[in-house]
């Protein structure tokens, strides 16, 4: 059988986590998989896979700042981010030849590729959101990720296809007008490690604090100064898994620094409505479960997520909020009359077709 060489970007937990699904298929298929990343993303997947071998494999600093100014601090970043990818493309080669691999699968890391071993490059993003004055640099982000694709067997779009009846989750971003990236990418559909319990939401609320620092420690001060203004029975996830630790506010609200993927999708499924991020994994889960009621809060300065937040408020799905703003009473009842995500097909059915399609022809 193969031997798969993964590797997810540490820059929050989103990206190891769409990437358990895809880990879980390898390992029931038989194939043997290597892990190689770091931080809070390399402890995850310790914890959640533990049939794999690991890798401390360090990626790349976030180029995030403490301030909603993220564009000007991404742009002076720019030099040494290309360095740093550089640098990643060396220490993998290193990695690859003292090992023996059949496949490649990079999560967003750039320089996790090899010319001799078929590579897929996992990304919602085949553009990105810039805001409205900068147009004309945001179609030129198109032919920029382009130069990275071109390195790749493939791309891999955790996302219905956008040219489809549906509408999909990640809007514009996964479109591209290149045509090397549209004959590579591959529409895999929405890719989770949360599954749907069949239970009673018997959960008022869930706040869901996650994504890079400093903004997460920033939002987690906010939610804990709000919650217990709540009515109900409260649940507030830190997304901290180098600490397991539970405490109480108060009697009705219980705070976890960290639960394992099963332990949270219970959670989500409990919860009547969910606090969190606009970032692209947590709203694939929020499709997954078959979510109606939520709240976001784009990080600030992630145009990411402030597009997400404006095309889910726009189509009808979910309210969004800055975290600046964010009065937590008022917000989640101006929230209700969002409808959610359109159904679409699950992650279960989607890994399936993935490794039939895309990654079996490598492996067998």
């Amino acid at each position: 059988m193969g031997h798969v060489f993964v590797s997810p970007l540490s820059w929050g937990l989103g990206h190891a986590t769409r990437d358990i699904p895809i880990i879980e298929e390898l390992l029931a298929r038989g194939h043997e998989v290597t892990v190689g990343s770091s931080g809070n993303a390399l402890e995850l997947l310790r914890k959640e896979c533990p049939e794999c071998n690991f890798l401390l494999f360090k990626d790349y600093p976030a180029p995030y700042s403490s301030s909603r100014f993220f564009l000007p601090s991404f742009a002076l970043g720019l030099p040494a981010l290309l360095r740093a990818v550089y640098l990643e493309k060396r220490r993998f080669d290193e990695i690859v030849a003292g090992k023996s691999f059949d496949l490649v699968i990079s999560d967003n890391r750039m320089g996790v590729y090899s010319d001799r071993i078929p590579s897929y490059f996992i990304s919602h993003q085949l553009r990105y959101s810039l805001p409205r004055w900068l147009y004309p640099l945001e179609m030129m982000t198109m032919p920029f990720n382009s130069l990275f694709h071109r390195h790749f067997s493939g791309v891999i779009v955790p996302d219905i296809s956008p040219y489809g009846p549906g509408r999909n989750l990640s809007g514009k971003l996964c479109r591209s007008s290149i045509p090397d990236t549209v004959r590579r990418t591959y529409y895999a559909g929405i890719l989770t490690s949360t599954r749907k319990m069949n239970i009673i939401e018997d959960l008022d609320y869930l706040a869901i604090v996650s994504g890079p620092e400093p903004q997460r420690k920033a939002l987690e001060k906010i939610i804990l100064r709000q919650v217990q203004s709540l009515p109900g029975e409260k649940a507030v996830l830190l997304g901290s898994p180098r600490q397991e630790r539970t405490e109480k506010l108060d009697a009705s609200t219980t705070v976890h620094s960290y639960v394992s993927n099963d332990e949270k999708a219970l959670l989500m499924s409990r919860a009547g409505f969910i606090i969190s991020r606009s970032g692209y994994t947590t709203m694939m889960e929020l499709a997954e479960l078959d979510k109606r009621h939520a709240l976001l809060t784009p990080t600030p300065g992630q145009t990411e997520q402030e597009y997400l937040s404006r095309y889910y408020a726009r189509e009808g799905w979910f309210m969004s909020r800055s975290q600046y703003r964010l009065r937590l009473e008022e917000d989640v009842q101006a929230a209700l009359p969002f409808r959610g995500f359109p159904e679409m097909a699950k992650t279960e059915e989607n890994v399936k077709r993935l490794y039939r399609e895309v990654l079996a022809q490598h492996l067998i």
